[in-house]
């Protein structure tokens, strides 16, 4: 089922690349972006979370936080979180389990792939309603992040 605006967003916990839980429940309170990408270490996932890296004080004034999920490992998440200095958690869903709650996850993808997560966009606000939802069916494009601030303005 696709997650409509108004929906309470469905709770997780997932593993964060420093190896730690991450709830999403932890960050009632205040506004999160949840950004789901296709894989660690290739270019178009890259642009788009150094973009965010490089913005992270408009999403800070705005009162979010910003959590990025892939079915990565929390080892490649680790990896690519150093090499590329992002500045905001990046979560492992290697089991899929969220990418599926969250109705993003390619069943094919490139190279015979199969169950990568769909480059998505949401707003969760601080109770926990999606105010913003953004699910991409080609993985060469970039959520609307102009539209995203604007959900959280």
């Amino acid at each position: 089922m696709p997650i409509k605006l108004g929906d309470k967003a469905p709770d997780f916990t997932l593993r964060n690349s420093e190896k730690e839980l991450v709830t999403l429940k932890q960050y009632r309170g205040q506004n999160v972006v949840l950004l789901f990408f296709p894989m660690a270490f290739t270019g178009v996932c890259t642009k788009e979370l150094c973009s965010m890296r490089d913005s992270i004080a408009d999403y800070a004034k705005l009162n979010a936080q910003v959590l990025a999920v892939s079915v990565d490992s929390v080892f490649t998440l680790g990896k690519w979180k150093e090499e590329q200095q992002f500045n905001f958690p990046l979560l492992s869903d290697f089991n899929k389990t969220v990418s599926k709650k969250y109705d993003s996850l390619y069943k094919d993808f490139v190279f015979e792939m199969k169950g990568v997560s769909k480059r998505s966009a949401f707003v969760i606000d601080p109770e926990g309603t999606i105010t913003y939802a953004e699910v991409l069916e080609s993985a060469g494009d970039i959520p609307n992040f102009d539209a995203v601030k604007a959900a959280l303005a």
